[in-house]
């Protein structure tokens, strides 16, 4: 559900919201004409405290699920960046290795190929592409295959050999983070926060309805925008806001730049 959800367009989320911010507009009318004004006016005290304490709560989880969404954005296109900077290294460095140096580059080249061409379309399901990790397995036996002559290219060696774990390190941190930030479990509270909230204001006694159900309306809003960023951006690789490859590219673009 969460994955239909976090990969449809943001227009078609704004509707919904939308949608549904008209229907909790209409929940003072359909209470008022069930239950009377006497009924729910004896109840505002006690009901304000309590709405306060939930609205409080609710608060407090929905801050913390679009810290979280924002947090793992942010990491996601620092990885990539992390990555693509690695790659531009490593081809550098391998200009210093002779003809062995082109059999790196190859297998770079194809790695970077294989990461734009296959892993982001597989990233968008959560997914891992075979390919891109074949090719990165290529990458490290061309690396490995090179034998230094002098202090000079053992130096060269160890630098690729770093660079390399930080190329890898931040493939892995790119594939772990595709498959979303936030808990299925914390979704289920979410909407389910969200429901209450905006339903508690349905049972406050007030002269003015109309009044009301714009208030309810205000309020319901808020918290289903909120929820639209917090989905559009849960998944770094496969929502409406979504990091591309295009640092991926331009480094691919750079290497056949004479």
């Amino acid at each position: 559900m969460m994955y239909f959800l976090t990969t449809r367009p943001l227009w078609v989320l704004g509707l919904l919201a939308l949608l549904l911010t008209a229907l909790a507009m209409c929940g003072p009318f359909l209470v008022r004409r069930y239950v009377t004004l006497e009924r729910l006016t004896t109840n505002n005290e006690v009901a304000g405290f309590k709405f306060a304490t939930l609205g409080v709560l609710y608060a407090v989880l929905l801050a913390f699920a679009v810290i979280l969404v924002w947090e793992r954005f942010n990491d996601a296109e620092h990885a990539v960046a992390a990555e693509a900077g690695s790659a531009a290294t490593l081809y550098r460095l391998a200009l210093g290795m002779g003809v062995p140096g082109e059999a790196v580059r190859e297998q770079l080249t194809n790695y970077l190929q294989e990461d734009a061409a296959r892993d982001w379309p597989e990233m968008q399901h959560g997914h891992t592409s075979q390919a891109g990790t074949t090719a990165l397995t290529r990458l490290y036996a061309s690396v490995l295959a090179f034998h230094p002559a002098d202090l000079r290219e053992s130096a060269i060696e160890a630098e690729l050999l770093r660079q390399l774990g930080l190329l890898t390190s931040a493939r892995r941190d790119r594939l772990v983070m595709a498959a979303g930030a936030v808990p299925n479990v914390i979704w289920v509270v979410l909407f389910t926060g969200a429901f209450l909230t905006i339903s508690f204001t349905f049972f406050f006694g007030t002269q003015n309805v109309p009044s009301q159900s714009v208030m309810t309306g205000a309020l319901a809003l808020l918290i289903l925008s909120v929820l639209v960023l917090a989905v559009s951006i849960d998944r770094p690789f496969a929502g409406p806001v979504r990091i591309s490859a295009e640092p991926i590219i331009e480094v691919l673009s750079d290497f056949r730049t004479p």
